[in-house]
């Protein structure tokens, strides 16, 4: 049986036979009894197992290692003078050994050395929390947008559009570059065209709103970015819903209740990997996340926005211009100035993409982001542009290809409606619930510049 199960049913189970299996994760043998720590991955910590001479194996078990796959054969009893419970083992049976040189060891190990050990570092206690909270957080995304009628849409990871606009895609071939000479010729490749790694899957997920109202896509993206941050990765993950009949109001609407949404299923599911994370990664993180879900989430024009800031008397790094985006520590300002989480809406059109609605001022598009304290931008959405001239007309200011991006300017022409949507990186969620500061140690397998392993 499961460990979780065992331990929340624990009474029934007082003082009766049982079984269970697990890797152990520190021992103490002595000279007539001894105590293992094991833990069979579904709880954060584990249970004690005691074992003494009355064992035919005995010796043996004494000499087990860290890291060993055990099966447990006992009884479950109250641990003396605490409330928890242990295993009084009958008989123990190896199933796996485990050598002295293993490196996950019971002491503190470096986030640098686990990530040279990125296949074993899930048994340590920090990532056992993290991923069981990536884990969480996923199923809770997936929860909130079934219990609002949305619908899942997998939108596709080859693609022959650059949502963005920004050109750092990873392209897919089949042709041996090696022997290409000048200019590869992909009317012989594979698709017979350019072929990309998805930066975003909004703009296929549109179509589908445009039938069952509202929809969503939750699944790997790429961005071939040569940067080197704590918060940059060549390969995460995103959220992105889209909705029909929705303006910008009702997008934050929808942003504020998700994120709401979500960190409340962790903090009521994870109890025991969220209390490890704030004893251990970031004080005080239960108390910055139940405070944030009993937030109001103050709105604010990007123009409101910079005259605080301008009239704030800050010294800043980069001085806060209107008709520019804003910088982290103006980021941190603002929330910190409302004291939680802040929409900035309204951007200045030049900074923004071509598919935002453009507002009747000709200078801003109705776009937003979701500053969050201690993070700063966590989400960014938009109305988008359903007027099909204006949206013809932006593309030409910008020279992108029509022709490529024809099927997705055509849902203006068939049925068009007022439509909303928004993007979260799901690490950037992650690091925000965890308090792990690195997105590197929130993703299982991290893919950063001259970094592939496994």
């Amino acid at each position: 049986m499961d460990l979780k199960d065992l331990l929340k049913d624990a009474k029934k189970y007082l003082d009766k036979e049982i079984e269970i299996c697990g890797w152990v994760r520190n021992h103490r043998p002595q000279k007539e009894f001894g105590f293992i720590a094991l833990n069979d991955g579904t709880t954060q910590n584990g249970i004690q197992v005691v074992y003494d001479t009355s064992l035919d194996n005995f010796s043996d078990i004494a000499k087990l290692l860290v890291g060993c796959s055990l099966k447990i054969e006992g009884k479950l009893v109250k641990s003396e003078g605490k409330d928890d419970y242990e295993i009084k083992a009958s008989e123990i049976t190896l199933l796996g050994s485990c050598p002295e040189d293993y490196p996950i060891q019971p002491k503190r190990h470096t986030r640098e050395f686990l990530r040279e050990n990125l296949y074993l570092r899930p048994r340590t206690n920090l990532f056992t929390a993290v991923f069981r909270i990536r884990s969480l957080a996923a199923f809770a995304i997936h929860k909130f947008f079934n219990e609002n009628n949305f619908v899942y849409v997998h939108t596709p990871i080859i693609t022959a559009n650059d949502c963005e606009g920004a050109g750092e895609m990873f392209q897919v071939t089949t042709l041996d570059l090696k022997r290409v000479n000048g200019k590869p010729d992909y009317s012989k490749d594979f698709f017979g065209k350019v072929a990309s790694l998805t930066v975003s899957g909004q703009l296929h997920v549109e179509p589908f709103a445009m039938n069952y109202k509202k929809v969503y896509t939750f699944g790997p993206t790429f961005r071939a970015e040569n940067s080197n941050t704590k918060t940059h990765a060549s390969e995460f993950w995103m959220i992105e819903p889209e909705m029909a009949f929705t303006d910008l109001n009702g997008d934050m609407e929808v942003m504020e209740k998700m994120l709401k949404y979500v960190i409340s299923y962790v903090l009521e599911n994870g109890q025991e990997e969220m209390q490890f994370l704030d004893n251990f990664v970031e004080k005080g993180l239960i108390d910055k996340l139940t405070k944030l879900v009993n937030s109001k989430f103050t709105r604010i024009t990007h123009e409101e926005c910079i005259k605080i800031l301008k009239e704030s008397k800050q010294k800043w790094e980069f001085e806060p211009e209107y008709g520019e985006d804003i910088a982290k520590e103006h980021e941190k300002y603002i929330t910190e100035y409302f004291n939680g989480p802040v929409f900035i809406y309204d951007w200045p059109k030049d900074i923004k993409a071509f598919y935002m609605k453009q507002n009747p001022d000709g200078k801003t598009v109705a776009a937003v982001d979701l500053e969050v304290p201690g993070a700063g931008e966590l989400m960014g959405g938009s109305q988008r542009e359903e007027d099909y001239d204006k949206l013809v007309k932006r593309m030409e200011e910008l020279n992108m290809n029509k022709d490529e991006l024809e099927w997705y300017i055509n849902l203006r022409k068939f049925g068009g409606c007022v439509h909303s949507g928004f993007g979260m990186g799901f690490e950037r969620l992650l690091i925000y619930i965890t308090g792990v500061d690195n997105i590197r140690d929130v993703i299982p397998y991290p893919r950063t510049p001259k970094n592939c392993e496994y």
